[in-house]
């Protein structure tokens, strides 16, 4: 039991960084970005690049990772998702928009990098062995802290800062925040690229872990919206605690049902579609109109 919490830790951790970009982005803009998965698989390759490649040092491969991705997610939304939310009222519109750019990013990626499977040394050697009952290796327990370090400065900054109060004014009311001062199209394109940024930042700590491949887009961005199906669309404190508890049916479902084949996520997507007959708006978010 406690090996089977101590995965379902590790893998809440990275997938509520993944969500939480994510939620960001449709909290402001009321946008499902279904390129978010590439985003993450784009920081991935980033920090395969500077660390893997060029040999600096990992802390500056991840930091170069999240500067690529939040430069990226400024000019999407600057130059696509921006002018399209303002000249069109059809949610329909950012929707496809967001499809067309993950095939977009996919064939950029598949040009650049190709579709072989990438992966970097580990930062960390050494396995920890708690009594047997848990074996973790150390970069794995490195990554988690460095997660749940992100997601804490992530809420400190959203709740402290002056563009954090922002940004929850934009998600609160778009309207409401514009008449009281707020640049709604610049903080609109700082979240974007706040969300990108997260994507790039977790490509960019389990590339050390789980290499990253072209392939990786797709699942991750269906995860993605699994947590915020959980939590809540748009709530930031739903994504958080739907990563989690995703994490942990993950490292649930592979403890038990490992023995009847790869049926884990068949069983989670049943237990997600029943959830979401019972409660769609999910666990904290509030019921549409």
């Amino acid at each position: 039991m406690e090996q089977v919490m101590a995965n379902g830790v590790y893998l809440g951790s990275q997938y509520a960084m993944i969500a939480l970009g994510l939620t960001l982005i449709f909290a402001l803009m009321n946008v499902l970005n279904f390129a978010h998965g590439q985003m993450y698989v784009i920081g991935g390759f980033v920090t395969y690049t500077f660390y893997g490649q060029f040999g600096l040092p990992f802390v500056l491969a991840l930091l170069m990772s999240c500067v690529t991705l939040a430069i990226l997610g400024a000019l999407i939304e600057k130059f696509l998702f921006g002018p399209v939310i303002r000249r069109s009222s059809r949610e329909e519109s950012t929707m496809l928009l967001a499809a067309g750019l993950a095939f977009l990013l996919d064939a950029m990626i598949l040009l650049v990098f190709g579709e072989k499977q990438r992966g970097v040394p580990k930062i960390v050697d050494g396995v920890l062995n708690w009594d047997f009952r848990i074996i973790m290796p150390y970069d794995r327990i490195l990554i988690c802290f460095l997660a749940m370090v992100s997601i804490a400065a992530f809420i400190a900054f959203m709740q402290f800062s002056k563009t954090g109060r922002a940004l929850r004014a934009l998600a609160q009311d778009r309207d409401a925040a514009q008449l009281m001062g707020v640049n709604v199209n610049r903080y609109s394109m700082i979240g974007f690229a706040l969300g990108a940024m997260l994507a790039g930042l977790v490509g960019g700590l389990l590339v050390t872990i789980t290499g990253v491949n072209l392939g990786m887009g797709g699942p991750t961005s269906i995860k993605a919206f699994m947590m915020v199906m959980i939590g809540g669309a748009g709530v930031i404190s739903g994504a958080i605690l739907g990563g989690f508890i995703l994490g942990m049916l993950e490292a649930v479902g592979l403890a038990v049902l490992s023995q009847y084949g790869d049926i884990t996520y068949l069983v989670i997507f049943v237990a997600l579609m029943i959830f979401l007959a019972i409660r769609p708006q999910g666990l904290m978010g509030k019921p549409w109109g």
